[in-house]
This record gives structure tokens, C-alpha cells and sequence, in this order.
């Protein structure tokens, strides 16, 4: 006689030890998230729906997301998503996975109009497509010069019906661009070489390598983009960027000496400098 399958509930039980075993740092929400996905269900219906048998079918994905978990393959991977700015964006090894401290930067892009913005190094595109659907009567343009990126950016703007004013185009940073944009932004990789190896295996050993680090000092897209911000910006036009806690003075310089003088810098919800913000002058 086989055995009875298993509730969702003992399943659940039975995962937190090996995620706490394997160094997930919160081990009990990421196997509920885990499960709730299995069960394809949404994560805030999870505690009604622990009672009952799990089917052959979402035992065996819970199985491979918990085994994907314990070796610290980030939950917006194995799900597939992550949300942003009140959106749901698709996630892939190919991007990096949006993140709580990035919507300052969208925050910022948001206080004040802007018609034509171009997005550098445009990843999931969560920063080009969270400010266009916010915005209705914008366009934009983002760049990226991975074509696994910019075949997720694509994905996520026919999901939120944003095709028609996205333009994704592969490139390298301002290379081939003609024209003048109210409002330039990126989170570019800024990670400096020596501070790799620290970083928590969900993001040294998932997230694309290129998309973190530029190598060396961490400085060099800041030095790209610095040289041909002023170019590609209208007067009056914004510059915003997100860096690192540690970088604000060295990014401020770079952007002053490349006639984007009096940058501000602005702190993320954890009151890290997080956003540089400069101006072209009118």
C-alpha cells in the first residue's frame, strides 16, 4: 500500500531545516514563497491551502526549488519574478535581480517631467518600464549589451503593454546614439574587483558578473557615462544614477569635471548614499 502524499504543511516543515542548513539567511519565508510558487497559488493564500495533500506535480517542483534554494540560486530566479515598484518583473541568470533600494532611483525620476529618457544598461528594463507606465505621453530607450538582458526587458514590456514607447536596442552605453533625452538614467555595475568575493553567493555566484563589476576600482561605467552624459542631454536635462554607499564623492567629481557641476546625492530607505542626481545646465 503507498503511502498517503504529503500535506503542504509537513513538506513545509520538513524544507526549513535544510534552507537553515544551507546558510539561506531566512529560511522560513523563502520556503513558504517556495511552496506558494509549487503550488501556484499566491503567497498570502499559503496558510489556507496548508492542510491539504501536495499532488505528484507540486511535490516535485517544490522539491527542485528547494534543492535550487539550498544552493543559493535566488528565489526570483527559481520563481521567476520579482516585484518592483508595484510591478512584477521577470528575472533570469541573465539580469540582475531588481532590487527594494533601486526604486529611489525611479523615485527620483518620477519628481519631475520628462518626455524622452534613455535607460543605460537597461537589465529586467524594471527602471525604464516602471517610469514609462507612470508616465504616458514618455518614450525611451534602453540600452544594454547583453542580448539574454534585453530578450527579458523585451518580455517584460509586452507583459505591461509598454512595446510601443520602449525602444531596447543592443549596444555599448552612448555608442550610435543620436539626439537629446530631458532625462538620462542607470544603475550601472559599480562593484569594485577586491569586493567581489565578499558579496553573498545569491549574487556572486547568480547574477551576471558583468552586470556587478566593471573591474578595478568599480568607477569605470561612472567614467563612460560621465563623458558622454552632456552630450546626449538637453539643457536643463537630468542625469540620475545609483551607486554604491562609498562612491558618491568620487561620482560627483567625475560628473563636475565633465561640465555636470553642483550633483546631489540622495540616501536609499536605509540612509546609504544610493543616488546621484546632476543636471545639464540651461
Amino acid at each position: 500500500m503507498s503511502a498517503a502524499p504529503a500535506s503542504a504543511a509537513s513538506a513545509l516543515r520538513a524544507s526549513i531545516p535544510r534552507l537553515a542548513a544551507a546558510g539561506v539567511p531566512d529560511p522560513a519565508r523563502d520556503a513558504r514563497r517556495l511552496l506558494a510558487h509549487a503550488m501556484r497559488i499566491a503567497p498570502d493564500r499559503l496558510t489556507l491551502e496548508l492542510s491539504r495533500p501536495l499532488t505528484p506535480a507540486e511535490a516535485a517542483a517544490f522539491e527542485a526549488a528547494i534543492a535550487a534554494r539550498a544552493a543559493r540560486q535566488p528565489v526570483s530566479q527559481i520563481t521567476g519574478s520579482r516585484a518592483f515598484w508595484g510591478r512584477d518583473f521577470r528575472v533570469t541568470r541573465a539580469t540582475l535581480d531588481p532590487r527594494p533600494e533601486t526604486e529611489a532611483l525611479v523615485a527620483e525620476a518620477l519628481a519631475a517631467p520628462f518626455t524622452r529618457l534613455l535607460d543605460l544598461g537597461t537589465g529586467t528594463g524594471c527602471i525604464l518600464l516602471s517610469c514609462l507606465a507612470e508616465r504616458p505621453a514618455a518614450t525611451g530607450i534602453g540600452i544594454d549589451a547583453s542580448p539574454e538582458a534585453l530578450a527579458v526587458a523585451a518580455e517584460n514590456a509586452a507583459r505591461l503593454g509598454l512595446t510601443d514607447r520602449a525602444e531596447l536596442r543592443l549596444g555599448d552605453w552612448f555608442a550610435g546614439l543620436d539626439g537629446n533625452f530631458d532625462l538620462i538614467v542607470s544603475n550601472p555595475p559599480y562593484i569594485a574587483a577586491v569586493e567581489m568575493a565578499a558579496l553573498s553567493p545569491e549574487v556572486r555566484d547568480w547574477e551576471p558578473a558583468l552586470a556587478l563589476s566593471p573591474g578595478g576600482d568599480g568607477l569605470g561605467a561612472y567614467r563612460a557615462i560621465a563623458a558622454g552624459a552632456r552630450a546626449h542631454l538637453a539643457p536643463g536635462g537630468r542625469l540620475i544614477l545609483e551607486i554604491g554607499p562609498s562612491q558618491a564623492g568620487a561620482v560627483v567629481a567625475l560628473l563636475a569635471a565633465a561640465g555636470l557641476p553642483g550633483a546631489r546625492v540622495l540616501p536609499d530607505l536605509d540612509g546609504r548614499d544610493r543616488v546621484v542626481i546632476a543636471h545639464r545646465p540651461a
